[in-house]
């Protein structure tokens, strides 16, 4: 199921310059916001096509367990917050996190293949920073694995670093640890408050909300 249709996302008819003005624009248009309910099974579609290429490499109950139904999803919902990009009323991202006493724990980051390349997962991770920080949590941690390239670079991006911690594992696909400290993160920007970015990829200030 592919809830973008090929026509609003397909520039290849365009220039260069013509096409960074158009994924620009598009990139202005994205609204994150809280899931409900009502969302879960949009939320599910993200994750089943934005894992799809990577199935074969997963072992099956860790693919399975990757790319949970919609009943699995409402469940989590009662477990933390999750959140979804929409773009022209349609969900092409989501995250979510579980409050944990050693920090918040982050998953099921993903956004649909269509939709990548407009700073969508760093807008997903400034929404849980800014979260985090609003229940008093200093640190930030997840599980990946080493495949996802692109996750991986993100998430070093955005100031996570890999641990040692476990799990290793997700029914046998191999797993790693990666973590952020957000009092450092704090301390960054409070040193660079005047930098301006692109639309969506800034670190926002951090406020209690």
């Amino acid at each position: 199921m592919a809830p973008c249709g090929e026509a609003k996302w397909n520039f290849g008819a365009f220039s260069l310059k013509e096409t960074i003005s158009l994924m620009t624009q598009s990139a202005s248009e994205v609204q994150v916001r809280r899931a409900t309910a009502d969302d879960a099974a949009s939320v599910a579609s993200v994750l089943r096509q934005a894992f799809a290429e990577y199935e074969p490499l997963y072992t099956e109950q860790g693919y399975a367990a990757t790319t949970p139904g919609a009943g699995e999803i409402a469940t989590r919902m009662g477990q933390g917050p999750v959140w979804v990009a929409v773009y022209i009323e349609q969900i092409v991202g989501s995250g979510s996190v579980v409050p944990k006493p050693e920090g918040i724990y982050i998953r099921g980051v993903a956004v649909i293949p269509l939709a990548r390349g407009l700073g969508i997962g760093r807008r997903l991770l400034d929404e849980i920073q800014r979260f985090a920080i609003a229940q008093g949590c200093t640190r930030l941690f997840l599980s990946t694995t080493p495949f996802l390239n692109t996750a991986i670079q993100l998430y070093e991006a955005f100031g996570f670093r890999r641990t040692n911690d476990g799990p290793h594992d997700l029914f046998g696909t191999p797993l790693f640890t990666m973590e952020k400290t957000v009092a450092l993160v704090i301390e960054e920007e409070r040193g660079n408050f005047h930098l301006t970015d692109a639309p969506g990829e800034r670190l926002h200030t951090p406020t209690a909300r």
